[in-house]
C-alpha cells in the first residue's frame, strides 16, 4: 500500500506546493512510483507539473461523482522522470461549497484512492491554506502530514493552528501523524530566521527535518515553467543547492515513513 502524505499549513505562502512538487519528483527520480493530488483550487501544483495544458477531467469531477475513476495524468519531465498527477482547477472552490451539506463529504478522496493506491509507493496531497472540506479530505486520506513553514515568528501561529487541527481530525483518522516540519525559504544569513529555526528545534525536537530548503528564486522559476527544480540548469549554483536540499529531504521522508 502507498505511503500517503498531506503537505499542509493553514498559513499561505509557506512553500506547500514547491515542497510537494520537489519531494515527489526526488522520490520518483529514485525509482518510486509517485502520485500527487492537487487539492487546492489555486491549482498551482497542477501548473507546476504542466498538467493544466493537457487535462480534460479534474479532481472536482471525482468529488462530484463517487463512481468515476479519479483522473490521473502521467507527466514525464525533461529528464525522463515520471510522476502521476490528479489535477485541480478553480472549480474546486465551488465543489467545496457543494459538499458542505453532503453526508460523508470528508471521505470522498479516501474512497477514490482506495481503488488505485496499490499502483504507487507514495501519494502526496497539496492542500489549500485553510481547514475546509478539501483539506479535511486530504487529512482523512493521509497517514502522515508534512508541515512546511517559514522561519519567521509570524509563521509559528499557522504551525500551532495546524497541529490543533490535526488533533481534531484524528477523530476521523486515528492513524494521522506528523511526519515532520520543514523549514522552507530559509535564509541562514538573517538573524530572525536563525533564531526561529533554533526555537523550532528546541520546541519540536526531532519532528523538524534536518534538511532546510533555502530561499532560492530558481525553485519558483522552475515551478512557473511547469517543471521541478531538478530540471533547472545544473550549472547554476543556486539550483544545485536546492536540488541537494530536496534530495536530502526526500531521503528523510522515505526513512521516517518506512
Amino acid at each position: 500500500m502507498a505511503v500517503k502524505i498531506a503537505v499542509a499549513n493553514q498559513k499561505g505562502g509557506v512553500g506547500k506546493t514547491t515542497t510537494t512538487c520537489n519531494i515527489a519528483t526526488a522520490l520518483a527520480r529514485a525509482g518510486s512510483p509517485v502520485l500527487v493530488v492537487d487539492c487546492d483550487p489555486q491549482a498551482n501544483l497542477t501548473s507546476a507539473f504542466g498538467v493544466d495544458r493537457i487535462m480534460d477531467a479534474t479532481l472536482a469531477d471525482a468529488f462530484r461523482d463517487r463512481d468515476m475513476e479519479i483522473p490521473r495524468y502521467r507527466v514525464d519531465d525533461p529528464l525522463g522522470v515520471t510522476v502521476d498527477v490528479v489535477p485541480a482547477t478553480p472549480e474546486l472552490a465551488s465543489v467545496e461549497v457543494e459538499l458542505h451539506s453532503k453526508l460523508g463529504r470528508e471521505l470522498r478522496l479516501r474512497e477514490h484512492l482506495s481503488k488505485i493506491e496499490s499502483d504507487y509507493e507514495f501519494i502526496f496531497f497539496d492542500t489549500p491554506p485553510s481547514l475546509g472540506v478539501l483539506t479535511l479530505n486530504a487529512l482523512v486520506a493521509a497517514e502522515w502530514v508534512i508541515i512546511p513553514t517559514e522561519a519567521r515568528f509570524f509563521s509559528l501561529q499557522g504551525l500551532q493552528m495546524l497541529n490543533q487541527s490535526i488533533e481534531e481530525v484524528t477523530i476521523l483518522n486515528p492513524d494521522l501523524r506528523v511526519l515532520g516540519i520543514v523549514l522552507s525559504k530559509f535564509d541562514r544569513r538573517l538573524r530572525e530566521e536563525k533564531t526561529v529555526a533554533e526555537y523550532l528545534r528546541d520546541r519540536w525536537g526531532a519532528s523538524v527535518f534536518d534538511a532546510n530548503i533555502p530561499t532560492n528564486s530558481k525553485i519558483l522559476e522552475a515551478a512557473s515553467s511547469g517543471v521541478s527544480i531538478f530540471a533547472a540548469d545544473p550549472k547554476d549554483r543556486g539550483a544545485r543547492r536546492a536540488v541537494k536540499a530536496y534530495e536530502t529531504l526526500a531521503a528523510e521522508v522515505r526513512s521516517r515513513a518506512a
